[in-house]
């Protein structure tokens, strides 16, 4: 079978290298501290876009729940009050990472971009990061978030009956265990899930994780995956709520929105978790990109690839914070 180097898109191949000549040698041995900081550092300067959107106002609040740390957002809103009866729908944007990684700051262009694209309110979370907070930590402050955001909605500017939730990899794999939270808890008010190449599985068992289990450092591979569940767990057993891929039943899970690049180490869960939603009578729409690797777009946004994941995407979420009757 031909390898990763064979099948990579043209257009990723003279970004990736430039991405990866800025890892530092021996990356993969600092502690995860450090590298964290380096994570964060890169993912600020891929999305650095304009810091100064004219049209998008934002402030750093705190999300409190009855029983429960509180946990920092930031809010960010168009300018210009919305016509009655017709706010869109709030984003609760959750930031990837691997679960140890990224926050408020990394995903602050991304924010900004969502907020003024689609005229909504949006709500980026900085839930508690592992292993200082292992699971339930960072789903639980999801939660909370989310429950903030259902109650201030309406102040905030947007539909106060239901919002979409969007996060890529490890912000996908919590939007996902969010939907089965809420579910489990009978809690309404989800109307779409984006969750671009999310993390699902802990248990490393797929052909692609097989397949990707050693790539250049700085790439997100199965040995780094290990690590991050790893972090995440804290030495406890996995359950539906930490690893999506393990959840028996998703019946009753709002329309769901997946992508994911045929050289991720997460394509096969990611394939065959969207196949089960659709078997369980969930709407979902999935694409397997071929040469894409894992958060490519982020790596490569100016490639032709990127810019049609991109597009895909927008016009996805255009529709999920429109209101029925729209």
């Amino acid at each position: 079978m031909p390898g990763f180097d064979d099948r990579l898109d043209p257009g990723l191949r003279a970004p990736l290298d430039a991405f990866l000549a800025g890892i530092p040698d021996g990356y993969a041995a600092l502690p995860h501290t450090r590298r964290r900081a380096i994570a964060e550092e890169a993912a600020a300067r891929s999305t650095s876009g304009d810091p100064g959107r004219s049209g998008v106002r934002w402030e750093d609040r705190v999300a409190d729940r009855n029983g429960a740390p509180e946990v920092p957002v930031r809010v960010y809103r168009p300018r210009g009050a919305p016509e009655p009866g017709r706010e869109r729908r709030l984003i609760l944007l959750l930031h990837g990472g691997g679960m140890w990684a990224g926050g408020i700051d990394s995903e602050h262009a991304t924010a900004l971009d969502l907020s003024e694209r689609f005229g909504t309110t949006v709500v980026s979370v900085g839930y508690r990061l592992a292993p200082e907070h292992p699971y339930p930590a960072g789903l639980e402050d999801c939660f909370t978030a989310l429950r903030w955001a259902q109650r201030h909605a309406a102040d905030l500017g947007a539909r106060a009956e239901e919002l979409v939730v969007y996060g890529g990899s490890a912000g996908g794999g919590l939007a996902l265990a969010l939907t089965l939270l809420c579910r489990d808890r009978s809690i309404d008010g989800i109307a779409h899930v984006m969750a671009p190449y999310p993390m699902l599985d802990d248990r490393d068992a797929t052909a692609s994780a097989r397949e990707f289990e050693h790539l250049r450092e700085g790439l997100y591979d199965g040995a780094a995956n290990r690590e991050s569940w790893r972090f995440y767990l804290g030495g406890g057993e996995a359950d539906a709520l930490a690893a999506p891929a393990r959840a028996t039943d998703l019946s009753g899970l709002p329309p769901t929105f997946i992508d994911v690049g045929e050289l991720d180490v997460f394509r096969d869960e990611d394939v065959e978790f969207a196949l089960r939603l659709a078997r369980a009578g969930v709407p979902v729409e999935l694409h397997v990109y071929p040469g894409a690797f894992h958060a490519s777009e982020i790596v490569a946004p100016d490639a032709a690839l990127s810019l049609r994941m991109l597009e895909t995407r927008r016009a996805v979420l255009q529709r999920a914070v429109l209101p029925p009757s729209s």
